[in-house]
């Protein structure tokens, strides 16, 4: 029996159906991506990808989060204002791709769409971005993987936080013959090596200790006749630096041998000076970041001593100081963030500054630190923060002023200067509080003769601070606090007084005329006296043009102020034409050529006409190389030159005055220009 056309057909029709249809069709439906979320002040460099694809919020531009470049963007910008800026996104928010590249020598600055980006000489790392819509076929990571701010919280345990115990190890014998000096003291301690004999300068130290302890025994005699009478028990034995490793007295609540500085019923006040110590309550839950004191917004870090010659009573004397201080600052987030390190032979890094952002959590932290003992090597230290420890990494957070203070006890053992020099001028202020400092009898034993004095910028007692005796450390607290709260103050690291190579680049021509160019140098004079000079703070360069250019004196020639505003005084007029194109070509042929690597590079072109020759494409080039150009006009300047001249934004780097002699109306203007933009770029 045959089958009818139309059945035929039906069955070819469902066959076919059956062989187009998908199986399991929404296997093979396009994966949705995911766009994660971000906050308006996420940094491009806070984000571990090469290349991601967020969403940013709305009224971003409100927030005024930083940006710094155009097109490319150094990693330290905010990504959606630096979107904003691109017009990759509007203020209303949006999707944006960012890709990370290479650091760049410099980031012009600009205004677009509302958005102010700042100029940076150079930076780390770059990046780029687009729009939020990825090519066919990729798909970014839904989830971002960010840089830990701090690491995470590790409660104490029972056993900790009821039993007070030193983290000194059990010794295996109950006695230990005495030793002869605080360094051979110290062998007992939790180090398993043994350290080399003591040298000849740690064993004066431990020598001086020893002769201005006798005082201080008499003195904890009387408060161990007024423990008793209050203690049923009776008084706690107590030992010197020399021994207080190896007497060992019984615990009465644990039954067992511990070392003498281990059993601690109490704490003798008089000894340190710092407060009874009552016992650690049970596990707590983790207190909230604090906010911190927004007047206080520093990065700071300590130097303690962990050498041999400070002895073990001592260095617990020094952890109560920073104790006091950490609660005194207020730590927290918006205001001081506090690290430490501790120096020896060596320095190793026992909290960073983005460890812990409330005091509570630093007190707990510091008092946890194991002497390490060695030489006290406060040279070796400043180099490693200098080099190492101030970072993004370790929590720098850029806008704040970097602050050390070296904790030292007696002198040094290496030589400080260079060490301090290089710190300083990589932008880190430092302090010294010096504790039982040498005397008449002891400078011989000093590595470096006036070494606070070389160690600091200045010699006015602000960045030092001489202890008489470690037991009146808790006096300095209030005054350290003080000081290194004081920002205005912070003047002695690279800031916009002391981190330029300027260059004044001086019409001569012959509209200027004589009087007239006597007033400008009396500008240039005022200017330069803000600064302070020398070969490792501000230096000053002039050239004067006409047709032709003539270099006055070049950066570094005059390191004294007062031989550099003579030098300018005597700058003898020139008349002429005036080429202003190539006068600045020529500054950053003469000049800027030989800038130092760490100065920043400012030009403040003076003029009262307009050029013979272009300007523009000199002025570009000079930018290119991370100058950063300021115009000044007077009279019959005109104003599309000083524009081209000038830096972006251009309100903020171009002047222009009627009249010379109103000039001076733009000395403090400019300083603080320079001074504003200096600080808010952030620190390499």
């Amino acid at each position: 029996m045959r089958a009818s056309p139309t059945a035929i057909c039906l069955a070819v029709l469902l066959l076919s159906c059956a062989c187009w249809a998908k199986p399991n069709g929404a296997k093979n439906k396009k994966p949705k991506q995911v766009v994660p979320e971000i906050e308006c002040d996420v940094r491009a460099g806070k984000i571990n990808l090469p290349e991601f694809i967020a969403k940013c919020p709305a009224h971003c531009k409100e927030t005024k989060q930083q940006v710094y470049g155009t097109g490319v963007f150094a990693s330290i910008s905010s990504i959606c204002n630096a979107a904003i800026h691109s017009g990759v996104i509007t203020n209303t928010g949006g999707k944006v791709i960012v890709r990370k590249m290479a650091g760049q020598n410099i980031y012009k600055g600009s205004n677009s769409n509302g958005v102010r980006s700042l100029s940076l000489p150079k930076w780390r790392e770059s990046f780029v971005v687009s729009v939020g819509k990825p090519k066919k076929g990729v798909i970014y990571p839904s989830t971002l993987d960010y840089v830990p701010s701090r690491p995470t919280y590790v409660k104490t345990s029972q056993k900790e936080a009821t039993t007070p115990l030193s983290t000194t190890p059990e010794p295996t014998t109950t006695t230990t013959p005495e030793p002869t000096t605080t360094t051979q003291a110290a062998t007992t301690t939790t180090s398993t090596t043994t350290p080399p004999p003591p040298s000849t300068t740690t064993r004066a130290r431990a020598a001086v200790h020893k002769v201005r302890d006798a005082g201080l025994r008499r003195q904890e005699a009387g408060s161990a006749m007024r423990r008793q009478l209050s203690s049923p028990v009776g008084p706690a034995p107590r030992s010197t630096d020399s021994d207080v490793n190896h007497k060992t007295a019984v615990d009465p609540t644990h039954t067992r041998v511990e070392p003498v500085d281990a059993w601690k019923p109490e704490v003798n006040i008089y000894e340190s000076g710092f407060g009874t110590r009552e016992q650690e309550p049970g596990p707590r839950a983790p207190e909230p970041a604090s906010h911190g004191d927004p007047n206080c917004k520093v990065d700071l870090v300590f130097l303690m001593d962990g050498s041999w010659s400070i002895g073990k009573r001592r260095f617990k004397i020094q952890k109560d100081f920073l104790a006091e201080v950490a609660q005194t600052i207020n730590v927290g987030v918006n205001g001081p963030m506090m690290g430490l390190i501790q120096y020896g032979d060596d320095p190793v890094t026992e909290i960073s500054l983005k460890s812990h952002s409330n005091s509570r959590e630093l007190r707990s932290a510091v008092d946890k630190i194991v002497q390490k003992g060695g030489l006290s090597n406060v040279g070796k230290a400043l180099s490693y923060i200098n080099k190492q420890y101030f970072s993004d990494v370790n929590g720098n957070r850029g806008g704040a002023p970097n602050v050390a203070v070296v904790l030292v006890d007696g002198w040094p053992t290496d030589k400080v200067e260079e060490a301090s020099r290089h710190a300083r001028e990589s932008g880190i202020n430092i302090f010294f509080v010096t504790i039982e400092g040498a005397d008449d009898n002891e400078k011989q034993n000093l590595v470096e003769a006036n070494f606070v004095d070389k160690a600091v910028c200045r010699t006015n007692g602000f960045y030092s601070l001489p202890v008489t005796s470690w037991f009146a450390l808790r006096k300095a607290v209030q005054p350290l606090v003080k000081r290194v709260c004081d920002t205005d103050r912070l003047m002695c690291s690279k800031t916009c007084l002391n981190a330029n190579d300027i260059a004044f680049v001086i019409d001569g021509s012959s509209s200027v005329g004589t009087g007239n160019f006597r007033t400008v140098l009396q500008f240039v004079a005022n200017v330069t006296r803000e600064f302070e000079i020398s070969d490792t703070d501000t230096r000053v360069g002039a050239v004067q043009y006409t047709y032709e250019q003539r270099l006055e004196f070049a950066f570094g020639q005059y390191n004294n102020k007062a031989e550099l505003l003579n030098a300018i005084k005597r700058i003898n007029y020139w008349s002429g034409g005036t080429s202003t194109g190539a006068a600045i070509t020529y500054a950053a042929e003469q000049l800027f050529s030989k800038s130092k690597p760490n100065k920043r590079k400012i030009m403040i072109v003076i003029t009262d006409g307009r050029s013979y020759d272009d300007v523009r494409v000199p002025a570009l080039n000079v930018q290119s190389q991370g100058v950063i150009a300021y115009s000044i006009g007077i009279a019959w300047a005109a104003q599309d030159e000083l524009e081209y001249i000038a830096t972006d934004p251009d309100k903020e780097h171009s002047f222009f005055v009627d009249e010379f002699d109103n000039l001076y109306k733009f000395v403090s203007k400019i300083i603080n220009n320079i001074c504003q933009e200096f600080n808010s770029q952030p620190r390499n």
